[in-house]
């Protein structure tokens, strides 16, 4: 039997892997989430939920949820938080997306790809975890002027959630394939066709 072949996508902030997602979507794929899967897992009486309060503190709580922004100004400048903040959601979100896969090939699809959005994938070690990468990148300003436009942050913000990852161009190497994302959205579309294009030629994978 063929096994649904699992891409993971990555990139810089702002860089379009969303987007790029959306058109491996519109391509057939079955799209999951990083972002979705751990504002999913954050809620104050889940497992997960009650180690994050344990270790940042019940100030994260407002309204019985858990506040992603008190939780990033509580990490973004301690480092040593935010490693232990990761050691946590980061396993907790690769299991999430191995439980979304086996129950997509459990059941009768005609799903043409699993994709996943990572944007942390190789900060995290997950690449083992897929049998293709993907890199979207886009120019450092353009990449700024997005996120400017769709959060209304200051640059230092911006400049902050930059630092804390790998450079573009070294996630960039480490992937199987690179989508240069400066263009408009109809040449994100070409690209993705190509690489899922490219995917699919490139050998059935057996389970």
């Amino acid at each position: 039997m063929l096994k649904l072949k699992k891409v993971a996508v990555t990139g810089g902030i702002s860089s379009g892997k969303s987007l790029a997602c959306n058109c491996f979507a519109g391509l057939g794929a079955y799209v999951v989430k990083a972002d979705e899967i751990v504002h999913n897992l954050l809620i104050p009486d889940t497992k997960l939920g009650k180690k994050v309060i344990e270790l940042l503190g019940s100030e994260i709580v407002v309204d019985n949820k858990i506040d992603r922004n008190r939780i990033a100004k509580k990490v973004f400048l301690n480092p040593k938080l935010l490693r232990l903040l990761e050691e946590l959601l980061h396993p907790a979100v690769y299991e999430e997306i191995e439980k979304e896969y086996q129950k997509v090939t459990k059941t009768k699809n005609t799903y043409t790809l699993f994709v996943a959005e990572v944007p942390l994938l190789f900060e995290s070690k997950g690449e083992r975890y897929f049998d293709y990468t993907v890199a979207a990148i886009a120019d450092r300003e353009i990449c700024w002027e997005r996120y400017r436009k769709t959060t209304g942050y200051e640059r230092e913000d911006f400049n902050r959630r930059s630092a804390r990852q790998l450079r573009q161009s070294e996630k960039a190497e480490r992937s199987d394939f690179v989508i240069k994302n400066n263009g408009s959205a109809d040449e994100l579309q070409k690209e993705v066709k190509k690489i899922a294009d490219a995917i699919h030629q490139s050998g059935n994978i057996q389970e």
